[in-house]
């Protein structure tokens, strides 16, 4: 069973990365990793998220010659945002949440 500041921790992970991307969830993760068996779940996910997502806006942008990256981007940006906060609300619940469309880097 997961403790209650556990999950805060977690689902503050997610939400601070909407204002300091790296540096939050980083510092976060790297204090609480061998802590918390979950936490270190969540930061791995999330920088899995973060890194690929990286990686799809980086090819978004150079397809912006061929106008395609444009969309791309557009719809790229609206799915980071939806899956982070559905990220922070299940961690917050206490459940693992993997994201859709990424590769997995770091295990």
């Amino acid at each position: 069973m997961v403790k209650n500041d556990e999950r805060m921790l977690a689902a503050l992970m997610y939400v601070l990365s909407f204002f300091v991307p790296i540096l939050g969830p980083l510092i976060i993760w790297l204090i609480k990793r061998d802590e918390s068996s979950f936490i270190d779940y969540h930061g791995k996910e999330y920088f899995n998220f973060f890194i690929s997502y990286t990686v799809y806006m980086f090819i978004s942008g150079l397809l912006t010659i061929i106008l395609i990256g444009f969309v791309a981007m557009a719809v790229l940006g609206i799915m980071m945002f939806v899956f982070t906060i559905i990220a922070a609300i299940k961690a917050y619940e206490g459940n693992d949440y993997q994201f859709p469309l990424i590769f997995r880097l770091i295990k």
